[in-house]
């Protein structure tokens, strides 16, 4: 399950930084949009595109007086707008200064939930309130927008349906059964959103959402995930680009397989570097011995998978679970002390509490641990005509893992069939290991659950490149563990001469949040227009 909010702040604030909108209407005129599948008459969006948030108070413990909250309401289908409506979840902080617009974060995932984040960690984008509202929102399908989920049990398939293999992974006809089960109850708990989750459609809310705010451009700073949404619409709204950063850059061509791979390499190198850091000091609970360290931590996450440590609040905390908060927890080197106290406690005296904190929910391949529940918690009616904003308190505990999931999928075309990935999963299980022995099997997974699905658009892949657009910031860290350096520098040369690159020396995810340099030209670019040269860089500050 998702941590509770008081218990989760620090993360949520951290992760906020290292992990992850229009002009009023004159006349009758709208934006014209260039979205996949169009033809030549635009279905009618004018009540969408003529809204006004209607801002007020946010409900929430500890949230910060000054924040407001709001909805804006989209069409569930834009191709069809009358066959049902979502309404998104939006936030703000209201300009300090002369208020020139808004800038619009999107902290990343896919899957995170914006208003939360914002929420919890506003303060670091306070800077830009100078001259800015500072607003974040819930895509479609996460947080309290029409959350999508998979259910209780959807990741806890027991092995009496795997041929009586232990590992299923040897079972490919047992597999594929529980995969398409899996897809089948994410498809029940979710709802229609699920139908038209992707950033193909979060980037047409994103433009109904700069609309609502009343701004005639999108300004817009977005991390990892969020800069695939950014790079989406600048192809779909090219002339409603404003001041635009991306930090953290993700791929647009490189299938999920590849994803998978490069990013278990990436979580495996930073690992190894918090593991020799953390032998240093006399609290760590590996010993002092760098390799040894490495292999009790592979130890540790098959045993808890085998046998998954009780908790109080949930069915227990399996080695995915371990993993998933491992992964987050490397995202920045300032969380390092944190993580050892954490896995110290676990190691020592069995409390998952510390770890707990990092978690974003596990994820394991059918019959191969038990991933956690939230016991009794309250789901919320599935998505779909006319759904508006989910209660916090029955936002399911899965939606960030489920969300994540979603929008991968619906974003890669590749979709292989039985036959294909059965031949392939040996392959693919041994690339995924040798990336990294404690990450490989979590990102697998990621790959593994888009069978069953429907295929997703190649609409990122074919049509996002070379856009005429104004120049846009494009942010890549060099010691990055979740996108590469080579993917700013891929995605830069994707996107044409509007890209404009800053070389980040440092380590981390993202290099807004440890790099003063950054986060200078960053504020420099979007508040006052002041561009670096392309290809000029920032040095490594090791001291954030």
């Amino acid at each position: 399950m998702l941590p509770k909010l008081h218990s989760a702040r620090p993360t949520v604030r951290r992760r906020a930084v290292v992990v992850a909108a229009g002009l009023a209407l004159l006349g009758t005129a709208l934006p014209v949009t260039a979205v996949e599948g169009a033809g030549s008459a635009e279905p009618d969006l004018t009540r969408f595109y003529r809204q006004k948030v209607t801002w007020g108070g946010c409900a929430g413990e500890g949230i910060p007086k000054d924040l407001q909250c709001g909805k804006v309401t989209v069409p569930l289908d834009y191709a069809k707008p009358r066959s049902g409506t979502l309404d998104l979840a939006v936030a703000r902080f209201r300009a300090t200064g002369e208020r020139r617009g808004s800038v619009v974060l999107n902290f990343g995932g896919p899957g995170g939930a914006g208003v939360t984040e914002l929420a919890y960690g506003g303060e670091d984008f306070m800077g830009l309130s100078d001259g800015y509202d500072v607003v974040s929102f819930d895509p479609r399908g996460v947080g309290r927008s029409s959350p999508v989920s998979c259910g209780d049990a959807s990741y806890e398939s027991g092995t009496e349906d795997s041929g009586g293999s232990a590992d299923p992974l040897k079972d490919p006809d047992a597999l594929m059964r529980q995969l398409r089960a899996v897809a089948a109850e994410c498809a029940k708990h979710s709802g229609p959103v699920l139908e038209h989750i992707g950033t193909v459609n979060a980037s047409r809310d994103l433009d109904v959402i700069r609309q609502s705010l009343g701004d005639e451009k999108l300004n817009y700073l977005g991390f990892s995930y969020g800069t695939r949404l950014g790079a989406v619409y600048a192809e779909q709204f090219p002339g409603k680009v404003g001041r635009v950063t991306l930090d953290g850059v993700d791929t647009l061509t490189e299938p999920l397989t590849e994803q998978g791979i490069a990013g278990a390499k990436g979580q495996q190198t930073a690992l190894e570097d918090f593991l020799n850091w953390c032998v240093e000091d006399i609290a760590c609970p590996f010993g002092t011995d760098p390799r040894r360290a490495r292999q009790e931590i592979v130890k540790l996450v098959r045993s808890m998978d085998e046998d998954p440590v009780p908790t109080t609040f949930s069915g227990g905390f399996s080695g995915q679970d371990l993993v998933s908060a491992i992964s987050q927890a490397l995202y920045s080197e300032e969380l390092w002390p944190l993580l050892e106290r954490a896995l110290a406690s676990l190691v020592e005296d069995g409390d998952t509490r510390g770890v707990e904190s990092f978690a974003t929910g596990g994820m394991t391949t059918p019959g191969v641990g038990v991933s956690r529940t939230a016991g009794g918690a309250a789901r919320p009616k599935p998505g779909g005509r006319g759904a508006g904003l989910t209660d916090p308190e029955a936002v399911p505990p899965d939606n960030l893992p489920a969300a994540l999931v979603a929008v991968n999928c619906a974003d890669d075309p590749d979709r292989p069939g039985s036959r294909q990935l059965s031949q392939e999963l040996t392959r693919l299980r041994a690339a995924y290991q040798q990336a990294s022995p404690v990450f490989g099997s979590y990102r697998l997974t990621q790959l593994l659950l888009c069978f069953g699905r429907p295929k997703g658009t190649d609409f990122i892949r074919e049509r996002v490149k070379d856009v005429d657009t104004a120049k846009m910031l494009l942010v890549g860290t060099r010691g990055d563990p979740a996108t590469p350096y080579r993917w700013t520098v891929q995605t830069a040369k994707r996107l044409g001469p509007s890209a404009v690159v800053l070389d980040n020396k440092g380590d981390g995810h993202t290099g807004y949040a440890s790099s003063k340099c950054v986060r200078g030209k960053v504020d420099a670019f979007l508040l006052y227009g002041s561009l670096p040269p392309s290809g000029s860089s920032c040095p490594d500050e090791e001291d954030g």
